[in-house]
């Protein structure tokens, strides 16, 4: 008789990244922009690329600015994926 095995879901770690406040305009919500230098394919000049994440901010902490370490989450809304994990630096106005 053949035993069933259960296999388990091998769980990654979810992505983390680093990046500088936008905008804190909406509730419970900020925009944080990632700047990342790329080689161009061709010329191998360094291109910039800038992308948009909109993250879920429980408290309203967020000040625009501010560095901050976001962790992917499921989703919560139509364009939130991300949460706050961490300020590293507060932006001092």
């Amino acid at each position: 008789m053949i035993e069933n095995v259960k296999r388990l879901k091998t769980e990654s770690q979810p992505k983390v990244v680093e990046g500088i406040v936008a905008s804190n305009a909406m509730n419970k919500t900020a925009v944080v922009t990632i700047e990342v230098k790329t080689a161009h394919p061709v010329y191998g000049k360094f291109v910039k690329k800038t992308t948009k994440y909109y993250v879920h901010d429980e408290n309203n902490v967020l000040k625009i600015g501010d560095l901050v370490r976001i962790r992917h989450s499921r989703p919560l809304s139509k364009l939130k994926r991300w949460v706050l994990e961490e300020v590293i630096s507060s932006q001092l106005v």
